[in-house]
């Protein structure tokens, strides 16, 4: 988090617990080919950060001990990890539901030409970033020329079957507000995306996802130079509903960052707040390596005000919305 962002309120927000645990999203490095304004990781071309070779062996291991159904990559840029192609093809072999977290340029960069083949050949569930189906409002976003290079990116994976009725290739969109608002509904949105994208461009897709912005990292940042922060955050409390705690992705999700260190949600980890392991308590923040003999299972989950994203209106998770 950047040092001139407001300290977030530790007490306010509902106390929670674990349920079991479902799936582990690993935020392979923090390297990426775009800088998105609102990117609560601040990856860009620049980072180094990526997972070493022995925490990749311990999230084999983690992955063999634990009746884990979903493995979440995510970075940065997940697929710029030299060893992605690896890890997914260990997780596939075991049975796992593979996420791949695509920012669709990637597909079209240097080096990376054979990589939506490789989704195909593995069946790799996609969750793309596409924040509009304008191209004034998604390059004023994520920078000039993304739109293009997007659209190209879902053309290709359409060609591979992907989005269309029957082929089991699973291609979602994620559609997160510009600035401090709340998502509109996500089923009507859907529908003007799916409407527009096939009208302009032949494009399908299964599902898009709404995801509110996190008032941390860059895009926190964005909202203090401009004076929208603590408006962000009244608008974040004023819209809470309690029907979405039982939904929330924290409850069955460990966030792993580059290091192999465990977070209850990737906003977490940015936030540098570890998730509570009895266990470790005393010696040092949690690793992959307590997964092997640890149960998450009725373990208090570490909140702060960020946490009302995503319980505000319709809720918010990476995999959408959390009601309707």
């Amino acid at each position: 988090m950047h040092a001139m962002l407001p300290l977030l309120d530790q007490l306010a927000f509902p106390a929670i617990r674990r349920g079991p645990l479902e799936a582990l999203q690993i935020n392979l490095t923090y390297r990426c080919n775009q800088r998105c304004l609102h990117c609560h990781v601040n990856a860009g071309p620049t980072r180094t950060e990526a997972m070493t070779d022995e925490s990749l062996a311990l999230l084999h291991q983690v992955i063999d001990a634990h009746p884990v159904q979903t493995l979440d990559l995510t970075g940065g840029a997940p697929e710029m990890h030299p060893r992605f192609r690896e890890i997914v093809i260990h997780a596939r072999r075991e049975g796992l539901r593979v996420i791949d977290r695509c920012n669709l340029t990637i597909l079209s960069e240097p080096g990376y030409e054979d990589l939506a083949q490789f989704l195909a050949d593995q069946g790799v569930e996609i969750s793309a970033s596409l924040p509009c189906y304008s191209r004034d409002n998604v390059d004023k976003q994520r920078g000039d020329g993304v739109f293009d290079a997007s659209i190209k990116g879902l053309q290709q994976l359409n060609a591979l079957g992907y989005g269309q009725p029957g082929s089991g290739l699973v291609l979602n969109l994620v559609y997160n507000p510009q600035g401090p608002s709340l998502p509109p509904p996500q089923q009507s949105l859907e529908a003007d995306y799916k409407q527009h994208l096939a009208e302009d461009f032949g494009i399908a897709f299964n599902h898009l996802l709404t995801i509110t912005n996190q008032p941390i990292a860059r895009f926190g940042s964005t909202l203090v130079s401009k004076g929208q922060f603590n408006g962000y955050m009244q608008l974040l409390r004023d819209s809470y509903r309690p029907e979405n705690l039982e939904p929330l992705m924290c409850r069955s999700l460990v966030s792993v960052d580059w290091q192999g260190y465990l977070y209850d949600c990737d906003f977490n980890q940015m936030l540098d707040l570890p998730l509570q392991l009895p266990e470790v308590i005393g010696r040092d923040r949690p690793h992959l390596r307590d997964l092997l003999n640890a149960s998450l299972a009725g373990n208090p989950i570490v909140t702060r005000d960020h946490c009302y994203a995503c319980t505000a209106g319709q809720g918010s998770s990476c995999g959408g919305s959390l009601t309707s």
